[in-house]
């Protein structure tokens, strides 16, 4: 059984001070036993990383550190980008990229998200993991080719990119029609893409190494509807946008996800 993945993004919320009572609210309603059953990633913004990462530390929880985004160059002239060793000495171990904001609002093609992965993968410190995000618009949605297009994407992230080791890569689909427009995705409709990036990622990298790599469902995952989007069989966790910003909500979520491994 694939041990689910329970993600907070915080998108631009969140002073370093406002991020260190949200992480110590976090923490003290953490009980230790949480992580034999589920992975737990906080996804700052990059000015909170170090400081999130200490309380963390501090308060001797086995709670992971992500960053939202990276650039795939080391080092140079690229102002305002952070590099894979800068969020790896912030202390992060995985780095969202690909996300449907990033690709809508700061025009990131497949082509910059693959160099992206391709940096997080290939990084000679520790091992980073990108949480590979892809999913359609309403208007893709409409259209009936949303799997040929989901699939697509990851395609393209992957494109020429070795993958070894499960703990590699981390999916993420995010259904942008469902995400703050009222409307929603059943659990069968994650279900269904999330199935079908699985057999792409059977396609790519082999039938073992996809039943191996967790996907998650990124589309407003609440305390309502986690239970029955982790039931189903290939959804291994969430991308938490909003219910990440609450401490008592992520918790929350957080036992759900216990209580499905046990």
């Amino acid at each position: 059984m694939r041990k689910p993945i329970i993600a907070g993004n915080w998108k631009m919320n969140n002073t370093v001070a406002e991020g260190v009572v949200l992480t110590q609210e976090i923490s003290n309603n953490f009980y230790r036993d949480y992580t034999e059953f589920v992975d737990v990633i906080i996804c700052p913004p990059a000015v909170d990383l170090k400081a999130v990462k200490g309380v963390l530390e501090f308060d001797k929880r086995d709670i992971y550190v992500g960053a939202q985004n990276c650039y795939f160059e080391p080092s140079g002239a690229y102002t305002g980008e952070i590099s894979v060793k800068m969020i790896s000495d912030a202390g992060c171990d995985f780095c969202i990229v690909g996300h449907s904001e990033r690709r809508e609002i700061f025009g990131e093609t497949n082509a910059m998200i693959n160099d992206k992965v391709r940096a997080l993968v290939e990084y000679q410190g520790k091992k980073m993991t990108p949480i590979l995000c892809v999913g359609e618009s309403l208007a893709v949605r409409e259209s009936g080719d949303y799997i040929d297009y989901v699939t697509k994407q990851v395609e393209a992230a992957l494109a020429g990119i070795d993958i070894f080791d499960a703990d590699q890569l981390v999916i993420a689909y995010e259904p942008i029609w469902a995400i703050g427009t009222g409307r929603t995705a059943t659990p069968e409709q994650a279900q269904e893409v999330c199935a079908a990036i699985r057999s792409c990622l059977a396609n790519i990298l082999g039938g073992a190494m996809a039943e191996k790599i967790r996907v998650l469902y990124g589309g407003s995952m609440n305390e309502g509807n986690v239970d029955s989007l982790l039931e189903q069989p290939d959804i291994d966790g969430g991308l938490i946008g909003g219910a990440s910003l609450k401490a008592s909500s992520f918790v929350n979520l957080v036992k759900a996800a216990v209580e499905c491994q046990k």
